[in-house]
């Protein structure tokens, strides 16, 4: 394992307890009624989506950390993809949370362009290690 792999799976980690506490703060949420949470499902499935994209992608992360290192990338396209994948799981997770903060949205804000960011970063990067593997065979 590289030291770069390495340095970007221990700062990947960092953000492990960041998903866990939004994790809580839907739990809080879901038991607080002046929260206004439970009447609001636009609210209830971004925030849910927000959750569950952040935990995959963090773990999709650590996994594409290994995979670069067998990889046939170029040091550029390399950090590229270390750091695109962790990106994208914030941007993502941002984007369904900040686009229905308020508890009477009806409709996403303008945060839910975050969502778009961070899924065209995501794919940039996967489809960019994927290139690195196969030209490794």
């Amino acid at each position: 394992m590289s030291s770069a792999t390495k340095l970007m799976a221990g700062l990947t980690l960092f953000l492990v307890p960041i998903i866990q506490y939004g994790g809580y703060f839907l739990l809080t949420l879901l038991f607080d009624k002046r929260s206004g949470y439970m009447v609001n499902a636009l609210r209830q499935n971004l925030f849910r989506a927000g959750h569950a994209h952040a935990g995959v992608i963090i773990i999709l992360s650590l996994v594409c950390q290994i995979l670069v290192d067998a990889s046939s990338l170029p040091k550029f396209f390399q950090w590229m993809v270390r750091v695109g994948v962790p990106v994208a799981a914030m941007l993502l997770s941002a984007g369904f949370f900040f686009s229905v903060l308020s508890p009477t949205s009806t409709g996403p804000n303008r945060a839910v362009n975050l969502i778009y960011a961070g899924s065209l970063t995501l794919t940039v990067s996967v489809v960019t290690l994927g290139i690195g593997l196969l030209r490794a065979r």
